[in-house]
């Protein structure tokens, strides 16, 4: 399972948070709640142009303008950073629920220093912005945008004050002002506890079937990872097997069920396992039952 959120580097990934914790900082912004994304960006000198119609016309126009390299999308455009202007411009399409992310990463490219070195236009997508992009520069900006929204370790925090629940992160998601997406993820990579989140494709209906939801992406704690190394998740998921039992199709949310998953050891764990129906996606979170009962202090 490929971390989210998470460089391989742990040096650098302690550099972006300095430079995350740096930027919260000039912007007083640290307990201030939902994050003040706006405020950040000003603070770091910065601004936004926001409901542009970004097409190719506008991509060719703003790179003659800046006569250097561009690093271009994959994709659809969502957002165009003009690093020596320090001008970020947003499509009209990106819903209102992921400007924040995507104003941040934006403002990563143009505050981490070897990247605003480099490319004098920076262009994003959906896959740049998403969390397995193997693109190294890519997974910085995501990086730097995770660190500042959730105000680096005051999330994870808050968080471990709350009973360990799909609830959880969906109710802190408002308070830090994030998509309960990027919440749910980073509730889960952040946690002391060995816990797995499993995002599934909306389930469609299938005749005689009920329903199949595809297995879209798995993010897992470290000590999840660590505790169950090599295993494998089902691809598909229906109300014939364990945990396609548990997903919520016609209701927002599933009660808390005991389900069975075995370790890099061959030991045998029950765990607990719920479900959120976001419309956009489902998340399947488990926790091992002893892992459940186990007091986390953070230091």
């Amino acid at each position: 399972m490929k971390p989210n959120d998470q460089l391989d580097d742990p040096r650098q990934l302690a550099h972006i948070r300095d430079i995350a914790m740096r930027a919260i900082q000039d912007a007083d912004a640290f307990g201030v709640f939902p994050t003040p994304v706006d405020e950040i960006i000003e603070a770091a000198k910065h601004s936004v142009v926001a409901n542009q119609d970004i097409d190719d016309h506008f991509l060719a126009k703003r790179s003659k303008r800046t006569g250097g390299v561009l690093k271009k999308a994959l994709s659809k455009v969502l957002g165009v950073l003009d690093v020596a202007a320090r001008t970020m411009h947003l499509d009209k399409t990106v819903h209102a629920a992921k400007l924040p992310f995507l104003k941040l990463h934006e403002l990563g490219h143009g505050i981490l220093p070897w990247q605003r070195d480099i490319y004098a236009l920076t262009a994003d997508c959906k896959q740049t912005l998403d969390p397995d992009i193997n693109d190294l520069f890519e997974r910085e900006t995501n990086a730097f945008a995770s660190e500042v929204l959730f105000q680096v370790d005051t999330f994870t925090n808050e968080a471990a004050d709350y009973k360990f629940s799909i609830n959880t992160p969906i109710t802190l998601s408002k308070t830090y002002g994030a998509s309960v997406y990027a919440t749910v993820r980073r509730y889960v990579r952040t946690n002391a506890r060995s816990c797995v989140v499993l995002v599934l494709n909306p389930p469609v209906f299938v005749e005689g079937h009920g329903f199949k939801a595809t297995l879209r992406r798995v993010v897992a704690s470290p000590t999840f990872e660590s505790q169950f190394i090599g295993l494998q998740w089902p691809k598909v998921y229906t109300p014939d097997d364990a945990l396609g039992k548990i997903v919520p199709f016609d209701r927002r949310m599933s009660r808390p069920q005991s389900i069975e998953l075995v370790d890099a050891n061959g030991t045998r764990h029950e765990c607990v396992a719920e479900a959120f129906n976001s419309t956009h996606q489902i998340f399947i979170l488990i926790c091992p039952q002893a892992a459940l009962a186990k007091k986390i202090i953070l230091t």
